[in-house]
């Protein structure tokens, strides 16, 4: 039977979970973590890593992978102050996928590295579906998009292995209910850390530097659950 005209459809998402275990392997392989930030455009991912950058790289060598649409706006920023990063553009998509990610952090100097955090592209709904191979994703909430985010959006909040409140110095500022919102996450995650962070003001940083040490100490594939 002449079958030159039957469509074929593959199964993309399985496709990127096998660059994402191939991920996990690489990471393994030479004892990294790597953490996920996931959050809207402009809820403050770039500038809470540059809040990390002074207290963290005393203890630590780690890099970025930058996600994003177009530009290089964010990924300069963070050069600026001297962290090994790496741009990773999308070209239009909402999302970064595994093997993008696989094949940056074969760039990268992993013999050298303890963390690599991964800013993913602007977006509370594409990239908590695509699982990049990391140890865990945090989700990043900023104070200026509203307190019912984690019910409206609902996966990235049950997938987080941690949850950042950020900007939280403007809510004297702004109508937005902290009480509410926390309670809101913990209708859709009971379990995993919430901090509440003013990075510009350096609020709440040390708590959330902490975590992300404890996550490091802790990485050993037999004991850490991938999220």
């Amino acid at each position: 039977m002449d079958n030159q005209h039957i469509k074929i459809y593959k199964d993309l998402m399985g496709e990127n979970d096998k660059w994402a275990a191939e991920t996990r392997k690489l990471l393994t392989s030479n004892n990294i973590t790597m953490l996920n930030l996931i959050g809207s455009p402009g809820s403050g991912k770039t500038t809470l890593l540059e809040s990390m950058i002074g207290i963290l790289g005393e203890r630590y060598n780690f890099a970025v992978l930058e996600g994003d649409v177009e530009t290089t706006r964010d990924a300069e920023r963070l050069d600026s102050l001297n962290v090994p990063v790496s741009q990773l553009l999308t070209g239009g998509a909402c999302h970064l996928e595994a093997k993008l990610v696989y094949n940056a952090l074969c760039d990268l100097p992993l013999a050298d590295l303890d963390i690599v955090f991964v800013e993913n592209v602007g977006n509370l709904v594409c990239p908590a579906e695509f699982d990049i191979g990391e140890h865990a994703k945090v989700a990043v909430l900023s104070t200026t998009e509203g307190e019912d985010k984690p019910i409206k959006y609902p996966l990235l909040f049950r997938e987080a292995g941690a949850v950042v409140i950020s900007k939280t110095d403007l809510i004297p500022h702004i109508s937005f209910d902290l009480k509410q919102c926390r309670e809101f996450i913990r209708q859709v995650n009971n379990e995993s850390p919430l901090f509440e962070v003013a990075a510009s003001t350096g609020q709440g940083v040390q708590e959330w530097i902490d975590w992300t040490e404890k996550t490091r100490r802790h990485n050993n594939p037999s004991e850490f659950k991938f999220q």
